[in-house]
């Protein structure tokens, strides 16, 4: 087929945006087209971009003569239109229709969308070629996902050093796939230790893997989360996180039920978290979330007034308190 439609959450992190962009590459190479003949075009946000002459805004006018082109210019020629969700519907229209007649054996044509596409675009895709889906990757998807690339290169690492690049880089596939690409050429068996030492810092990762260590009761995963997000994120950040969690504990323990907890947490009815927080309530005690509540109020003020130094340790004690009183302990 001549024609792809990578499609990811509209939410995409950089491992979602890096598998999307691996598959975009892998198919256009798979359909013979060398690197040095993809013409790559950036969708600018709705909004943004220069004016140019046609219905086009200007960065994306080369659209046109690389999907027109044909086979009397040699080769494959490869197109690559990333962040396709930033289309208005006049550029959609414009784009769809040059699809509808371009050359299959002259062209090649990936897209690359964090979401969804115009309609008239989206038609025209799937009815030219192939739309896949890159859901939403967890560090459970992750784990799978590097067991999987570790075996096809053929490296010799154990479940301890997957763990650590885990630990590393997390969801994100694309910055695990540069690490396995660097290992290769590593001689010999690669360890835990070995991998920890060489990557040293964790690209940024969601807070709520922090947090949700924290009201599991998990002390140790928590403090290793902190000292991850503190490369990346200000304490006060960490600090609000910290207080939305109270704060839908303290509403679930008045709640009558899960529809006025979600309606009163002003959730959506896809939001997960709020079936999660409600299975934990029977363990949540007034006295600790009191508790919590009065610690967060003194790690604000030391977090606003105290010396830098001062911060990693006062947030490493309010997790270890709040990896207690979030449980009931």
């Amino acid at each position: 087929m001549p024609v792809l439609h990578v499609s990811g959450p509209s939410n995409s992190g950089p491992g979602e945006r890096g598998e999307m962009l691996a598959k975009a590459r892998a198919f256009l190479e798979q359909g013979g087209v060398d690197p040095s003949d993809v013409v790559r075009v950036d969708v600018p946000p709705k909004g943004s971009g220069s004016d140019g002459d046609t219905a086009l805004r200007g960065e994306l006018e080369g659209i046109v003569p690389t999907l027109q082109s044909g086979s009397l210019f040699g080769g494959m020629q490869g197109l690559e239109v990333i962040d396709a969700q930033n289309l208005t519907a006049a550029e959609a229209e414009v784009i769809a229709d040059l699809v509808s007649t371009m050359d299959d054996a002259a062209v090649a044509l990936a897209v690359v969308s964090a979401g969804s596409v115009p309609a008239a675009l989206a038609k025209q895709l799937k009815s030219r070629g192939e739309v896949v889906a890159v859901r939403k990757l967890w560090e459970s998807t992750a784990t799978k996902w590097l067991a999987q690339e570790i075996e096809a290169r053929g490296l010799a690492i154990d479940s301890a050093a997957a763990g650590a690049l885990i630990q590393r880089f997390g969801a994100d596939t694309e910055s695990l796939r540069q690490a396995l690409d660097q290992l290769s050429e590593t001689t010999g068996k690669i360890t835990a230790g070995a991998v920890l030492d060489r990557f040293r810092n964790r690209p940024n990762e969601p807070i709520f893997h922090y947090t949700d260590a924290i009201t599991r009761g998990d002390a140790a995963e928590a403090l290793r989360r902190l000292g991850d997000l503190l490369v990346h994120q200000h304490p006060l950040v960490i600090l609000a996180s910290l207080e939305t969690e109270l704060r839908r504990r303290s509403l679930v323990l008045t709640a009558p039920d899960i529809e006025t907890f979600r309606a009163q947490a002003g959730a959506r009815g896809s939001d997960k978290w709020v079936e999660r927080v409600w299975r934990q309530r029977s363990r949540l005690k007034d006295s600790g979330l009191r508790r919590g509540l009065e610690a967060m109020v003194r790690a604000d003020r030391i977090l606003k007034s105290a010396p830098e130094e001062m911060h990693r340790v006062t947030l490493e004690r309010l997790t270890l308190a709040m990896c207690r009183w979030m449980v009931g302990r």
